[in-house]
């Protein structure tokens, strides 16, 4: 029977954000919104109503919100939300006060510190200071070479409440991946840590910040935060100091937000990179904020004094989101290092330890968490969890079992989808809704989401484009060092002009859910018919053997043939017996067209330093072409094991 996994009780929906979000709603604006789906179909058919019920009853602290809430509504891109208001993101951010923790972190279990609310204003308030003495100001760039600590979140706030623009990547990067993001921004100040912990390993970052810094000449200073010492010793690095010394002349007191326009810019982020060197996303300090204030209050129905965490880097867009958190008057939870350090539930023990609330992570922690066998359940009181967010590939049916009998019976399971270009999501999680195995739950208010086909026409039941028809406030401000927009615009509306096409394949379920099956550009075409590379996932990691898998399409004999290479077990061998039982399960859990024609094993696959696996990478290499930038991937030598194979020559 089609039942639902869960189903929110008749207290928690009464509860919900949401629920009163929309009860204003009616009484503002005289409509009836009986469900999530009127809602939906209102908020798109109303944006400007819409948008502005968000900026109320989220409580967007602003100079000025002006008259107007969106000018040229048709032209997308060139619609302007709020084109008339002035704000400071970091003020929004920083409205809590008082000794309550404000972030509690742990670098894996070397490091655990908090800062309370009047902790981190004072340091914020420092760090402007240090910054202002140093020119920085409205529209300059401030980077972060950073783990994911408490500091990163103060030297972001402190830029942010200048008016300048924070740009960040994890201190794993290379030297090369550094330059290129950095390198085309020319940042005034870097911040960066001594070094950072791995897998219980101190790992020195230092020397890289060494040989990069002299390569950027914007750089008139480097500030090192104490992470693997209290002193850090950083004679080696020239221009560098101490925390210590850069504020030590400095008193912590009130803070000064620059009040700036909407659309100005606020966050500088970048594509993967591994196609090229990546495209600079600038976001805007408005969108950023009202996007994810809607996000975090109404579709993950954070309260004050929830606590917020997200397993992330500083290199992946969900630091910028965790980080809104505050916006919302949570606590943030980080945690820095390997999410299997010292031991596979260290992760359950921070829920436990720190009472997390909502505890977002990736598809592929999930996936790694049921190959290891970890109950969560055993040794963790995780009462207090009401939210599991997912992202970064697609959560495959069988992970929903898994969370639901391992981690929590009682929980909202979102999986969620958007991106970086958006710094937001497209579609995600519904508090008052049931959670359907291997659905996304809802399109997100406010977001005119459709699948097209080819002709560009929506279908529901189909596999298609996920586009957006109208326009929405996180779309980028614009690209850095493209005046003309030509390739913003090239990225997402060339496909289907006037419409943001993600890139995204797709399907809109009977319960107006979401399925994604990958990446457009990485979608399987065998004799003309489309598939998707996450319904090969779902189907061959079922199977004991594999700890991983990745497809590509492979150019053959005038057509297109699937290959499918696997990371196995360590016990396992890739035997007759394991090809057929792989063939089998794909076709009768997908079609005979998802059967691949070779089947390879590898020792490793490539991946991101966000954990996505790199399909199109290992398709350039297989097909003899040069990937133009490894320093984006966490383990480019894996890239080698997929050059010259000869089980790909027949």
């Amino acid at each position: 029977m089609d039942q639902p996994l869960w189903q929110p009780s008749a207290d928690r929906i009464a509860n919900a954000n949401l629920t009163r979000f929309l009860e204003r709603v009616e009484a503002d604006w005289g409509v009836t919104l009986p469900d999530y789906s009127a809602a939906y179909d209102w908020s798109n058919a109303e944006p400007e109503k819409f948008w502005q019920s968000v900026w109320d009853f989220c409580g967007v602290i602003a100079e000025t919100r002006g008259d107007r809430v969106l000018a040229d509504p048709d032209k997308m891109p060139g619609a302007q939300f709020f084109p008339d208001a002035r704000l400071n993101f970091a003020e929004n951010l920083l409205r809590g006060e008082g000794p309550e923790t404000a972030i509690a972190f742990w670098g894996e279990d070397q490091v655990k510190r908090r800062l309370s609310f009047d902790e981190l204003r004072a340091l914020v308030s420092r760090l402007q200071q240090v910054l202002a003495d140093l020119g920085v100001g409205q529209g300059d760039r401030v980077a972060g070479f950073m783990p994911n600590m408490p500091e990163a979140v103060a030297a972001m706030l402190a830029t942010a409440s200048l008016g300048a623009v924070w740009s960040s990547c994890s201190p794993d990067f290379g030297v090369q991946g550094v330059l290129d993001r950095f390198g085309q921004i020319e940042p005034m100040v870097l911040f960066c840590p001594d070094g950072y912990y791995y897998n219980g390993k101190r790992i020195d970052s230092l020397g890289r910040v060494a040989e990069f810094s002299d390569r950027l000449p914007s750089l008139r200073r480097i500030i090192v935060f104490p992470y693997l010492s209290e002193t850090p010793d950083v004679s080696a690095v020239r221009g560098a100091v101490t925390l210590a010394d850069a504020v030590a002349d400095k008193v912590a007191g009130d803070i000064a937000y620059t009040q700036v326009p909407f659309n100005s810019p606020l966050y500088i982020m970048y594509s993967s990179g591994t196609t090229g060197k990546p495209k600079c996303i600038v976001h805007g300090a408005g969108g950023t904020l009202i996007t994810h204030l809607k996000e975090h209050i109404l579709h993950c129905d954070v309260k004050p004094g929830d606590r917020v965490f997200y397993f992330t880097t500083c290199g992946w867009m969900m630091w910028n989101w965790l980080v809104s958190g505050l916006a919302a008057e949570a606590s943030l939870v980080l945690f820095d290092g390997s999410p299997f350090a010292p031991k596979p539930d260290i992760l359950f023990d921070l829920a436990d330890a720190e009472r997390v609330t909502l505890f977002g992570t990736s598809a592929k922690f999930i996936d790694a968490l049921k190959n290891a066998g970890v109950d969560a359940n055993e040794g963790h009181d995780l009462s207090g969890l009401r939210l599991i967010t997912s992202t970064g590939s697609p959560l495959v049916a069988e992970s929903f079992d898994y969370v639901y009998d391992r981690i929590k019976e009682d929980v909202c399971l979102s999986s969620i989808s958007g991106g970086t270009d958006i710094i937001a999501c497209f579609v995600g999680g519904n508090p008052v809704g049931p959670v359907w195995r291997g659905e996304i739950q809802a399109r997100l208010l406010g977001m005119a989401v459709e699948v097209l086909d080819d002709e560009g026409k929506p279908v529901r039941g189909e596999k298609g484009e996920l586009a957006c028809l109208k326009p929405f406030p996180s779309m980028p401000v614009g690209f850095w060092d493209d005046p003309d927009g030509v390739r913003y615009r090239a990225a997402y509306f060339e496909r289907f002009p006037g419409v943001w096409c993600q890139g995204d394949f797709a399907e809109l379920t009977a319960h107006d859910g979401m399925i994604i099956y990958g990446r457009s550009d990485a979608t399987l075409n065998p004799g003309g018919v489309r598939i998707g590379t996450a319904e090969i996932y779902r189907q061959v990691e079922q199977l004991p053997e594999v700890e991983e898998a990745l497809v590509i399409g492979q150019d053959w004999d005038g057509d297109v043939r699937v290959v499918l290479f696997l990371r196995l077990a360590e016990d396992a061998a890739l035997d007759n017996d394991l090809v057929s039982r792989v063939k089998t399960q794909i076709r009768a859990g997908a079609s005979p067209r998802h059967v691949p024609a070779k089947v390879i094993a590898v020792a490793d696959i490539p991946r991101t330093k966000s954990g996505k696996i790199v399909e199109l990478a290992v398709r350039d290499v297989v097909h003899g072409r040069p990937v133009k930038n490894k320093d984006a991937l966490a383990n480019p030598e894996a890239l080698e094991l997929f050059r010259d194979l000869q089980e790909l020559g027949g």
